[in-house]
């Protein structure tokens, strides 16, 4: 957050990093359950997609470095309804995750205290990170840390006995696991499954984007590196250790498929390395909580400085901390799980569709980057067949996931999907059309009320002033003396995804900028052809930069993330992280 310190890498890849290292704890049974003997090697091709993401991400949003992960690359590349379409899906994957995982963690703890009630618990537990996050990001980075460094120490002490015992036991277990048939008896369909269900075990790869501004510079990648890393070893190393340890039957059985980690510790180093484990869970899944408020919070503000959400979302306290923000997502949280009266079983689909569908959408996202925006600086590139194996095989990992329990189908995973994405979707296309709305409830008062004049009158000037309060916003766009076409472009795309009627047109001279008189005609032109929008054309004597945008924006009261440019080519002397947040519309 702007004029706080920022975060380093340890504590970046602590805060996402718990999320996606908890899956060690339920991703290796759940492939297990699908693909048998071969779960160790879906999960190594997870790690595969996984690398590809790597470079998706890096390039995105090394080209755009702002808070928002896909809503961000899609709002730079399509229109504002596709940016919040995405938006959308990544909001509901971190509720879902954050009251499935504090619900896991209390099931946890449970099981070392058994006379914890689990929803008031899980209820204490959202609570308690909803409050840490309102008291700033670098205090929840500490705990991430804590909970981090104790996961992985966990997993390693677990490892070492694990590989002392079977050093003495031998890998019978695991030489019978693996010339039992598959079941249901084909190989290539048991993969598929278990690699739709190891996809699962890479939430919070995405998180890391959206709070890449809180982080220090250069730290974003490392963060993706440090994820995959983890992710790659713990994961099929978990279900390697499984599979030499315990037979088949017993590793598909309920109880194995729900603790399967404190079972293993139980096996080879008794109730003291259960015990550890089991508080390791319930640690590392309270991280994932934490995770999911963190990136909620850059996500909504950033939705809400581009005027998707209401204003009133922006508010912060002395920590710089979006405590509204913290503080809705909480009741969220919280009403869900009362709703689903602790099963929390029922999200698993809003969960899964979100994840994935998020994932996809961001290569997407990278894609429409190349095409629209070839010229932006960035610092690396992901090529044209990493990203299309890389959304391939997420989108097969969706169908397999939707496919998993025919039984329920449609009206299963995406029925209750739908049940939470409708009405956001709806929120969220109001808020896009507002003023059109508002501009048809007062037809309709016009045509109720007419007889009542007065109230009519009052209804309508109320109304009539939050229009012109909506479209009161000036926006400014920086000139480097375009064509006509390219002015025209910029109104069409102010006219479609923003609410003004006022635009100023800024041309700063002094860096070698020379005015034509053709571009002015052409301003003259393009003033005509939108009267909606009045131009004003203004040349400054100044270099274009990020101290003249500070500038202006102060002394013409108008945001940064109000102000354009076109995407800026290789000799471009700034990077876009340092402009303050203007936006590339050309």
């Amino acid at each position: 957050m702007k004029g706080h310190k920022k975060l380093n890498e340890l504590a970046s890849t602590a805060i996402c990093g718990n999320d996606i290292s908890s899956s060690v704890l339920y991703v290796s049974a759940l492939a297990i359950a699908f693909a048998g003997q071969y779960a160790w090697i879906t999960l190594l091709m997870v790690s595969f997609v996984l690398f590809l993401f790597r470079k998706i991400y890096g390039e995105v949003v090394g080209a755009l470095p702002l808070n928002g992960g896909a809503y961000n690359a899609l709002l730079n590349t399509t229109s504002k309804f596709m940016a919040s379409f995405a938006a959308t899906l990544t909001l509901l994957s971190y509720m879902a995750t954050a009251v499935i995982s504090a619900n896991e963690a209390v099931h946890y703890l449970h099981h070392l205290i058994p006379s914890i009630p689990i929803i008031i618990a899980t209820i204490l537990l959202l609570s308690f990170f909803g409050v840490l996050t309102i008291g700033g990001v670098s205090e929840s980075a500490k705990v991430a840390i804590g909970i981090f460094l104790f996961h992985l120490a966990s997993f390693a002490i677990l490892s070492v006995f694990i590989i002392y015992f079977l050093a003495n036991n031998g890998l019978q277990t695991f030489i019978q696991n693996w010339h039992l048939p598959v079941t249901g008896g084909s190989i290539t369909k048991a993969i598929f499954l278990g690699f739709a269900a190891s996809m699962l075990g890479v939430s919070g790869f995405e998180s890391s984007a959206n709070f890449v501004e809180d982080q220090q510079k250069g730290v974003f990648p490392k963060t993706l590196k440090n994820m995959w890393m983890v992710v790659s070893v713990i994961n099929p190393l978990a279900a390697l250790f499984a599979l030499s340890l315990f037979s088949m039957p017993l590793l598909q059985s309920e109880p194995y498929q729900n603790t399967l980690l404190v079972e293993m510790a139980s096996q080879v180093g008794g109730n003291w390395l259960s015990i550890l484990i089991g508080l390791d869970a319930f640690l590392v899944l309270s991280g994932a909580v934490l995770t999911s408020f963190v990136g909620v919070t850059g996500l909504l503000e950033r939705m809400a400085l581009d005027r998707v959400l209401p204003q009133y979302f922006i508010k912060k306290n002395k920590k710089g901390s979006s405590y509204r923000i913290i503080l809705i997502f909480l009741v969220l949280t919280i009403s869900i799980l009362l709703m689903t009266k602790g099963n929390v079983k029922l999200l698993a689909g809003v969960y899964t569709i979100s994840f994935l569908s998020v994932m996809t959408l961001f290569g997407i996202g990278n894609i429409l980057l190349k095409v629209k925006r070839n010229s932006l600086p960035r610092p690396e590139k992901a090529s044209w067949l990493a990203i299309m194996v890389a959304i391939s095989a997420v989108v097969f990992a969706l169908i397999g996931n939707i496919s998993m329990q025919p039984e329920e189908g449609v009206s299963g995973n995406i029925s209750v999907f739908l049940e939470y994405s409708v009405p956001a979707i709806v929120f969220i296309t109001v808020m896009l059309n507002r003023t059109l709305l508002l501009k048809l409830l007062l037809k309709i008062i016009h045509s109720v009320f007419d007889p009542v004049r007065n109230l009519v009158l009052k209804a309508d000037d109320k109304i009539v002033s939050l229009i012109d309060d909506i479209n009161s916003q000036e926006f400014v766009y920086f000139t480097k003396n375009d064509d006509v076409e390219t002015l025209n472009k910029v109104l069409l795309y102010i006219l479609r995804n923003e609410h003004t009627k006022k635009l100023k047109v800024v041309a700063a001279t002094k860096n070698g900028n020379i005015i034509s008189k053709q571009f002015r005609n052409d301003i003259k032109v393009v003033d005509r052809e939108y009267p909606e929008i009045k131009i004003e054309f203004i040349e400054l004597d100044a270099l274009f930069g990020p101290e003249l945008i500070t500038k202006i924006s102060k002394e013409w009261n108008i945001p940064i993330n109000f102000m354009f440019i076109g995407s800026p080519g290789d000799h471009f002397p700034y990077k876009i992280a340092e402009l303050g947040g203007v936006r590339l519309i050309i």
